[in-house]
């Protein structure tokens, strides 16, 4: 729940769509020449303390090698050579997957480097006196000073003033965003720059470990640890490959006992074509090509983790001010009580907004100028004026001047204050009060004691405005099978106003740092998992608690520290795009799996009659797709299982298209659409590439 309610830009928290910012690099489809570009990094990865990584590529490899000095020891054996290279493109094939998606990474990343400057920052010392320093200096606790023009130094927090900054850097939005002390909009970036105004920031990073430093780091994968629903298909695709290493050297035995004996690289041909080595190739390339997907839509995700605990989230808490709503509560009307005119009101209201700084406070002076007419005044122009500033204590503003006392603050304060003054509170402004909170609004009440004594005028509308388009959002979050609930610290009755309003299923009111985490753990306790969005220090605990926690890139430091996600765009929809996402990554997944296996099938009645028609005839009914010659049939085998890989690279990056539908139909979409084209796209492929090298003379 956000406490304060901070100046956002005009365009903060809105959506951005699905266009890649400026100066980013686009998903989807990869550009072609980016295979040119990766291929010294896909041999480079032949390494096989890398490839090892991979049991089934290992395999490969090692296959490679073994086919690489059976072929030498006969130069003219022109099938071992072939069954060779096509083994080596295998390896290179799958590690080129690799290589693309982790090159969109560091194309983002050099980026991201362009923003690194090292700047020389205006250090505040104990005397209040000013030190340049470079920004490499800076120590966790330092104050700097930074204005118009000058790149912020380092990361940190705002503790005093307003300015407007432009982070086109981080964020790829051109329109500047506005950065102030005192609320959860506090926190700055480091190679941003300050375009207004004067701020001092405090320090809350060593160098080399900014947020940047991060983003780098993330981008390029780096930090990219195997998720656990990754290392669990591992373990299922090793232990495959190890039956079919086990099928394949006992298969030897029983074709020298029948007279068939293979040789070692019809043998390994048949293992390599047999494992399934379409999904080990791309498995890696899918969960890198997921995270990039996120840092398209401007999310940073901490780890891949949290990219498949999006696909399973069930339960979305939402914090309400700077998240649902605008983020900043606006006057929208004056109401005077019996006796008091509006115009009496709105000038007494003016009078006493102008010691409150918070935006709300700036708010009534704007709605009383353009409203009322009148004009803007200053604390400056009233002498002898005794100014009460705003306060989280006293919760009121006001001043004293010529024998008169105004105040303005909350309802709960007024009348206290209006009490102690001798004075009584007409009916009428609780009435008012009551009315303004039902409605999902704040009322602020207006006081004065003058030579007619203590008394309420009337009530100031405080409105929290609902961003644009949430409650269809919220109703597309619906349809997935995600509930929304929203947090906030206001009472009941305004909580619920603005939940009808928004849209969302449910809502947790006067909530503090401890509700939210009691409800986080209410929820995961009955094995549903929870997504998180917050921007301020006292989400931060929810969103360590939560599974997904998406922390807002306007919100403080401890917020983007606790989450796991960081939205750049700080819009807290995005979470809709974070959840398909999620999804998309273990569907892709699941898809090529299945792919995968069912294609294996159709190189059974590639290699096995080839193998052994020699000996058993009646074995050649099972060459259902009318290959040329035993050699011919297993080299087609060899050469399409390599480019299946390539072939299927596009899809691995893009994603298979997520539709919200129930697990059902989505596996009978699985088994149709992927189970039965890995079935049936190896005969075709197999055939013409047969027919192709048939055409080749002394081979077919």
């Amino acid at each position: 729940m956000s406490t304060a309610t901070p100046t956002r830009a005009p365009h903060e928290d809105l959506p951005t769509g699905h266009k890649p910012p400026a100066g980013r690099v686009g998903g989807g489809l990869f550009d072609p020449q980016q295979l040119v570009k990766s291929f010294p990094d896909a041999i480079r990865k032949l390494d096989p303390r890398v490839m090892i990584k991979s049991p089934v590529m290992f395999v490969v490899l090692i296959g490679s090698v073994v086919t690489t000095v059976l072929a030498l020891k006969d130069p003219t054996d022109w099938f071992g050579w072939a069954i060779t290279a096509w083994l080596w493109l295998t390896t290179i094939f799958a590690n080129l997957a690799e290589a693309v998606a982790e090159g969109r990474g560091k194309a983002q990343a050099d980026t991201l480097r362009k923003a690194k400057t090292d700047s020389v920052a205006r250090r505040l010392t104990t005397g209040g006196g000013e030190e340049s320093v470079p920004g490499t200096e800076l120590k966790i606790g330092d104050l700097v000073v930074c204005e118009a023009g000058d790149t912020i130094p380092g990361d940190g927090d705002v503790v005093e003033g307003v300015a407007s900054v432009d982070e086109s850097a981080i964020t790829g939005e051109s329109a500047p965003v506005i950065r102030e002390s005192g609320g959860d909009r506090s926190a700055v970036t480091g190679g941003t720059k300050v375009l207004s105004d004067r701020i001092v920031i405090k320090i809350t990073t060593r160098p080399g470990e900014t947020f940047i430093d991060r983003m780098i780091s993330l981008v390029e994968g780096a930090a990219r640890q195997k998720t656990p629903n990754e290392i669990a298909l591992n373990i299922l695709l090793a232990s495959l490959t190890i039956v079919f290493l086990l099928a394949v050297v006992t298969l030897q035995p029983f074709a020298i006992y029948a007279g068939a004996e293979q040789s070692m690289i019809v043998l390994t041909a048949l293992l390599v074509c047999l494992i399934p080595t379409t999904i080990g190739a791309l498995l890696s390339a899918i969960g890198i090509a997921g995270m990039d997907r996120l840092v398209q839509r401007n999310v940073l995700a901490m780890s891949g983790r949290a990219v498949e605990a999006a696909g399973d989230v069930s339960t979305l808490l939402l914090d309400k001010t700077g998240t649902i709503t605008l983020g900043n509560r606006q006057a929208s009307e004056f109401v005077p009580v019996k006796g008091t005119t509006a115009a009496e009101l709105a000038d007494a209201a003016q009078l006493s907004s102008l010691a409150d700084e918070t935006p709300e406070g700036r708010s009534i002076v704007v709605l009383a100028k353009e409203k009322y007419g009148l004009r803007e005044r200053h604390q400056g122009e009233l002498a002898h004026a005794e100014w009460i500033a705003f306060t989280a204590q006293t919760r009121m503003s006001g001043v004293d001047v010529d024998g008169r006392k105004t105040r303005k603050g909350a309802a709960g304060s007024v009348i206290t204050w209006v009490k102690e003054q001798g004075g009584q509170v007409s009916d009428d402004a609780d009435l008012l009060a009551t009315r303004i909170s039902e409605a999902g609004g704040t009322p602020l009440l207006v006081a004065v004691r003058d030579e007619k004594g203590a008394r309420v005028l009337g009530v100031i509308h405080l409105k929290d405005v609902v961003k644009e388009g949430m409650r269809e959002r919220f109703d597309e979050l619906r349809r997935m099978g995600i509930k929304t609930v929203m947090i906030t610290g206001d009472n009941p009755l305004t909580a619920k106003a603005i939940a009808e309003e928004a849209g969302v299923d449910d809502f947790l009111a006067e909530a503090t740092p401890e509700d939210k985490m009691a409800l986080i753990k209410r929820e995961q306790a009955g094995g549903k998992l929870v997504a998180m969005t917050g921007d301020g220090t006292n989400d931060a605990p929810a969103l360590a608690q939560a599974d997904v926690g998406v922390a807002m890139n306007t919100g403080t430091s401890a917020a983007k520290e606790a989450g796991n996600m960081v939205d750049l765009d700080s819009n807290p929809t995005k979470l809709i795009e974070i959840v398909e996402i999620g999804k998309q990554l273990l569907i892709t997944r699941g898809a090529l799996t299945t792919f995968s296996i069912a294609n294996d099938v159709a190189k059974y009645f590639a290699i096995i009659p080839a193998m052994f028609a020699v000996v058993y005839p009646g074995l050649d009914k099972l060459n259902v797709m009318g290959l040329a010659s035993p050699e011919s049939a297993i080299l087609s085998a060899v050469i399409f299982n390599a480019l299946v890989i390539i072939a299927l690279v596009p899809l691995a990056l893009k994603g298979v298209q997520y539709k919200p539908t129930s697990a059902d139909k989505m596996l009978r979409r699985n088994l149709g659409l992927y189970g039965l084209g890995g079935l049936i796209a190896p005969f075709i492929g197999i055939k013409l590439i047969d027919l192709l090298i048939s055409l080749i003379p002394g081979i077919g």
